[in-house]
């Protein structure tokens, strides 16, 4: 029995052990992790699906590849909103990995516009997404489809089992590219400090690529007013709000609208809009 679990988690501690040694690159980390998943639990086609709730788009990495066609993603997007798994994790993102019977009876799937347009024509029946992060605007899943039999019950616990890991992994990359996007900055500013410029030419200020909408948006959070404040003053959603902060922070070189805030004031920043 002992030998028989530490058997059946050897494909999770490879995965898992892979995973971190593609952690700082990206697109290795997506393939790694489309590529060694089904050695773990059985897949047809194995993806990673990077979607954007605001435009209610996504962006796909699969295995085997080329996965999808074209044809085949405008299929999904046309449908995006209605996908039972988007709908399950958008709800509950703190939901762990999800199957498609578990969303939505099969005979009742079968008769929705996105398993005709979608998931018959690439002779999926079956799928079960592995969610990394969720929030407002952004839904990250590893994703498993069939063509055949369903996902048991043992393999989706096989699947929650390195889904934290996952999670935390997936994080830990955002983090550091984050922290690698920030120090790229530190390092211009110093190669664009006064005593490196020439006589006559002023530095650009930190703010300078913030778009107009951006510092509006930093000039409400600057006088206290919340997210849903901000949407309802600006007429947007409060996810549009959350989009221009996440490019303000990025922008900026911060992580948080406390430190956007510091940042912008530091530079003198009036916060007109």
């Amino acid at each position: 029995m002992a030998r028989a679990q530490r058997a059946s988690a050897r494909p999770a501690i490879e995965l898992l052990h892979a995973l971190i040694e593609a952690t700082p690159d990206r697109t290795r980390f997506a393939r790694t992790g489309v590529e060694m998943l089904p050695t773990l639990v059985a897949s047809d086609l194995t993806t990673l699906s990077v979607c954007h709730l605001d435009t209610g788009q996504r962006e796909v990495i699969g295995h085997p590849g080329p996965a999808l066609a074209a044809e085949d993603i405008a299929a999904f997007d046309r449908h995006f909103f209605e996908h039972p798994l988007v709908r399950f994790h958008t709800g509950h993102p703190g939901g762990g990995a999800h199957r498609l019977s578990d969303a939505m009876p099969a005979r009742q799937f079968k008769r929705t516009a996105l398993y005709n347009d979608y998931y018959r024509r690439i002779g999926i029946r079956n799928a079960v997404a592995v969610p990394l992060h969720v929030d407002p605007c952004l839904l990250v899943s590893f994703v498993l489809n069939r063509t055949g039999r369903d996902f048991t019950d043992d393999e989706m616990r096989n699947l929650e089992a390195v889904r934290h890991g996952l999670a935390s992994l997936y994080r830990h990359m955002l983090l550091l590219e984050r922290h690698a996007r920030s120090q790229l900055r530190v390092a211009n500013d110093e190669r664009m400090s006064p005593d490196s410029l020439p006589i006559g030419r002023a530095p650009a200020p930190a703010t300078q690529s913030l778009t107009r909408r951006e510092r509006e948006v930093l000039s409400w959070v600057s006088s206290g007013k919340s997210d849903a404040q901000i949407a309802a003053i600006l007429g947007r959603s409060v996810r549009t709000v959350h989009k221009h902060l996440e490019h303000a922070y990025v922008k900026l070189g911060v992580e948080n609208r406390t430190a956007a805030v510091m940042r912008l004031r530091q530079h003198g920043h009036p916060f007109a809009g």
